[in-house]
């Protein structure tokens, strides 16, 4: 007998003072089949919840896809130009994804003068600037993503808002105004052509009041705040004030920190502040505690996102996250850089079109890597202290100097509230053998490949008591060794 039928047994016997043993053992049996799913869901493992909220929702809400406008027959099948479907059930009848699928994530800003009239006209900024409950605004955040079965990965593509590209029938534009000016599928066409050629599978786009209500349904989320940041806009009732360090936010308070771009690095650093706080969404989604909230999440899909994805792809790609875990997530920036300071003309993002070729062709399967590495004289290191131990910057110099590696440069720009143990080799750009190469050669610290570095580096090293404890070892062999000189 399961334990669910014997729990059932003992309700049935606190009923009645002489029960009936044949009762007792048909009666759960009969039940069992009208039993809410998710009692079932709260008895597995995490596994085991997925595969049943799969199941249950796949036939039970619509399998259409979750659109607020309807494309055009030529825009439909731009996505699905990669053939075969990237989706299918398992043997247990639950979505999966079958082969890698591109999804384009646009995040929309919505204040009200961003959100052109009914003529087509901008709207005149005229005192309140409020934040409105619309999908028409520029794309504040624009993301290529990548769910890889084959090799278990999800990459996270970022594309600067301010990328300028070359729009036939428009000119010289930013791509973040696209989708504001054509749609989704026209978006998704700037964005494969920046790449080239690489072919998008799905899109979804959500706003920022969208966003604020999934991350309260998912009970906040906890993000590493990299430093304080304190901003006022009376204008557009905008204010942060967030302190340095791990934190659990609120809808409110993490879209502070999504929309703040008043630093050094403006957009860019922004963007790679957006890219954390979607892997931290994605790893919260991961809590067993969110079962319980899926028909919540749903509600707020269907009412503020805009999505060619059905709800069985949808539940394909939180299985597949589930079953990868966030340590198979990874983080890019397309290779780029900023044609000015904004001071002097419109600022763009100039695309860095021979690394972009790489970036898609080591993570998304398309296209041909070049094998060609940068020498070490000429490799861009940038080193972020967080071991807070004195001359432990001026001595890891030495040693990369002394090893060959001469564009080397200390940030004292950012004050880092981390407290590393183990030091991060962060491979800005991609390609993780430049950051493995050097951790091999100091003999310390992990490799990581994400955008969360120096955004004019190859390799970023977040400097780690591992470095002291290296650089102890050091001291004491030079002081027995010296007396023999």
């Amino acid at each position: 007998m399961s334990k669910v039928e014997a729990r059932k047994g003992n309700q049935q016997r606190r009923k009645s003072t002489q029960p009936n043993p044949q009762m007792v053992q048909r009666q759960p049996a009969k039940k069992r089949r009208k039993m809410p799913l998710w009692v079932w869901l709260g008895l597995g493992s995490i596994g085991a919840c997925s595969a049943a909220a799969g199941a249950f929702l796949a036939v039970s809400l619509t399998s259409a896809p979750l659109q607020q406008r309807t494309l055009s027959a030529a825009d439909d099948a731009f996505f699905k130009q990669n053939g075969k479907e990237a989706f299918s059930r398992s043997v247990l009848q639950v979505p999966e994804v079958s082969k890698p699928v591109n999804i384009l994530l646009l995040g929309i800003k919505t204040n009200l003068s961003d959100v052109k009239n009914s003529d087509g006209k901008e709207r005149k900024k005229n005192g309140y600037d409020a934040e409105v409950d619309t999908l028409d605004g520029l794309s504040d955040t624009i993301m290529l993503l990548r769910f890889d079965p084959q090799t278990k990965r999800t990459i996270f593509l970022g594309i600067p808002r301010d990328t300028k590209i070359e729009r036939t029938g428009h000119g010289t534009e930013k791509i973040n105004a696209v989708d504001r000016e054509s749609g989704p599928a026209a978006a998704a066409r700037e964005v494969s052509k920046l790449m080239g050629g690489v072919a998008i599978d799905r899109y979804i786009r959500l706003n920022n009041m969208g966003v604020a209500k999934l991350v309260d349904e998912l009970g906040g989320v906890t993000v590493t705040v990299p430093k304080d940041i304190k901003y006022q806009d009376d204008s557009q009732h905008f204010y942060v004030n967030l302190k340095a360090g791990k934190q659990h936010l609120d809808g409110i308070k993490l879209l502070g920190l999504l929309r703040y771009r008043n630093d050094a690095n403006g957009d860019i650093g922004r963007m790679q502040r957006q890219q954390m706080v979607v892997k931290a969404l994605l790893e919260q989604s991961l809590n067993p505690m969110t079962i319980a909230r899926i028909p919540q999440l749903f509600s707020v899909i269907q009412s503020h996102v805009d999505t060619n994805l059905t709800v069985e792809e949808l539940l394909a790609l939180g299985g597949f996250s589930m079953q990868n875990g966030k340590s198979n997530m990874q983080m890019l920036m397309m290779p780029g850089d900023y044609n000015g300071d904004g001071k002097h003309g419109t600022s763009y993002w100039l695309p860095d079109r021979k690394g972009i070729q790489n970036m898609m062709a080591r993570y998304f399967d398309h296209g041909i890597i070049s094998l060609e590495q940068p020498k070490a004289e000429n490799l861009r290191v940038n080193i972020h202290d967080t071991s807070h131990f004195p001359d432990a910057t001026a001595r890891l110099v030495k040693r990369l100097n002394k090893a060959g590696y001469q564009n080397v440069h200390i940030d004292t720009t950012l004050k880092l509230k981390e407290d590393l143990d183990t030091s991060q080799f962060i491979a800005q750009k991609g390609n993780p053998e430049v950051a493995e190469g050097l951790s091999q050669l100091l003999g310390f610290g992990e490799v990581k490949v994400d955008s969360s570095g120096n955004l004019y580096s190859d390799v970023t090293i977040k400097l780690g008591r591992d470095w002291i404890q290296k650089e102890q070892i050091y001291k004491s062999l030079n002081q027995k060794v010296s007396p023999t000189k």
